[in-house]
């Protein structure tokens, strides 16, 4: 059942008292959550951009609504300019005391300030609060600075029984009965966020290949206006790439000895091929829709020799500063700048390449396979580290391509043992399915794709090096047989 959404123009979370008790607890848990994104640097003190109360913290059950800013040390990567600190999205419930099914919510007790000897916790695990962030979408409610808006062609029903997908990563999501999932933004930044307004122009342009977004929340502050989240329809049943990937590489249909394969001989021909050769195709052909219709619905621009410039000199940068915090890519460098190299050659002959709005952050992960084989695309917010500009910048589509060329790879080389071959064939089959959609093979243009896949995989030894460096022997294959390519 829905509940009336309500709220105080008062609201206590505007003193700064309450800010002051909540910093002790916030310190010890936000750097502990998936996606706060200054892990390695400690928190010196909080600021609040925005309060709002949703339900009122003086009662049982009291809900706030916080976009705080964390500040932390400066880096020398982030230079001698202060950095004004990463802006959060917070939901905090306040009870008595937690019952034993909110526990793993637990931020902690107060024991000083407005609501002195309460409890905090995150929110979102439990229902209530949850149910009623659907009902303020449903209702097109407003609420302080908070607006959530809707598109009224889509049914919102006020029986959806909430619950908190917990294996997010850089985000938090919720499911409303296997027929909404909401996508709430953690780390915010004021502006047009593409991971709505991606989707909502292939969803003007009837792709159906990206979930419509049915409902989104913003904050309003100021002259600057924030996306929170994004609600899609659930694609009840589907899997993940990665997963489907992986599970298909656990059966060994397709692994034959040391990173052999069975029923790929003619990378070219697909059609009567099982296993993931056809998942890899048919990806291709959605990777392909999604593209041309953003072409269609947003501008396209011409990359000549000063753009196509300034795109080889950050990739260098890249390598340059990867290499200096990763001292197993040094024999390479030399190797991984001739892609970089070769690439800025043709563009000072005179090649030119088109770029347009694509997804940003493309990989396995990031494409959902329903029950019935239809791919979705799904998180078109970019790479989060990246500044909104930036993000929302055209870039040429073999950007793409080349990321979900080195999903397969990764696949390939988590498995035991790897199985380059199995990655080999679903790349020429993924390739090919884009070439059925858009009549241009992706592959024929070799520098420009190799250059991006170079670029990518530098990415990843550095990421691998600092958050999980018993994966770092993945990607360093691929800086080895990319260093060595022509």
């Amino acid at each position: 059942m829905s509940e009336a959404v309500t709220h105080s123009t008062t609201a206590p979370v505007a003193r700064p008292e309450l800010l002051a008790s909540l910093d002790p607890l916030l310190r010890e848990w936000l750097p502990r959550q998936r996606w706060f994104a200054g892990k390695g640097r400690p928190v010196t003190g909080f600021s609040l951009v925005a309060a709002v109360e949703l339900l009122p913290p003086t009662a049982r059950l009291g809900l706030l609504h916080l976009l705080v800013r964390a500040h932390q040390p400066v880096t020398p990567a982030q230079g001698a300019t202060p950095h004004p600190g990463d802006c959060y999205q917070l939901l905090i419930g306040v009870r008595e005391a937690l019952p034993p099914r909110l526990a793993p919510a637990l931020i902690g007790h107060l024991e000083e300030g407005p609501l002195t000897g309460r409890t905090v916790y995150e929110a979102l695990y439990d229902p209530r609060p949850a149910g009623l962030l659907l009902e303020a979408l449903r209702s097109r409610a407003r609420i302080g600075e908070l607006r959530f808006e809707r598109d009224e062609r889509q049914e919102i029903r006020d029986d959806l029984v909430p619950r908190l997908v917990t294996s997010e990563q850089s985000n938090s999501s919720i499911v409303y009965g296997d027929t909404f999932i909401l996508k709430l933004l953690r780390r915010i930044v004021p502006g047009t966020n593409p991971d709505l307004e991606l989707p909502l122009a292939l969803s003007r342009e009837g792709c159906a290949r990206v979930p419509a977004p049915a409902a989104w929340m913003m904050a309003d502050l100021g002259e600057e206006t924030y996306v929170l989240g994004v609600l899609q329809p659930f694609v009840r049943g589907a899997t993940d790439g990665w997963e489907l990937a992986l599970r298909e590489l656990a059966k060994g249909d397709d692994v034959g000895g040391v990173g052999g394969i069975r029923g790929f001989g003619d990378v070219g021909g697909f059609s009567d091929v099982g296993g993931f050769g056809g998942e890899a195709r048919a990806l291709g052909r959605a990777t392909a829709e999604v593209h041309t219709a953003l072409a269609r619905a947003l501008p396209t621009v011409t990359l000549g020799h000063a753009q196509m410039q300034l795109l080889v000199d950050g990739m260098t940068e890249r390598l340059e500063a990867a290499v200096h915090a990763v001292p197993a890519l040094r024999p390479y460098a030399s190797g991984l700048r001739t892609a970089f190299e070769a690439l800025a050659g043709l563009a000072a002959e005179g090649h030119t390449w088109t770029a347009q709005r694509i997804h940003g952050d493309l990989h396995l992960g990031q494409c959902l396979r329903s029950p019935s084989g239809e791919w979705s695309l799904i998180d078109f917010e970019g790479e989060p580290s990246k500044p909104l500009a930036e993000r929302r910048m055209p870039q040429p589509p073999a950007r793409d391509i080349a990321g979900m060329l080195r999903s397969f790879d990764y696949a390939a080389h988590s498995h035991r043992p790897p199985a380059p071959g199995w990655a080999d064939a679903c790349r020429a089959a993924y390739c090919t399915g884009y070439a059925e959609v858009t009549g241009a093979d992706p592959r024929t243009d070799p520098v420009l794709l190799h250059a991006y896949e170079t670029d990518k995989a530098i990415y990843e030894v550095l990421y691998e090096a600092r958050h999980r460096p018993d994966w770092l022997p993945v990607p360093m294959a691929a800086i080895r047989r990319l260093a060595a390519s022509p």
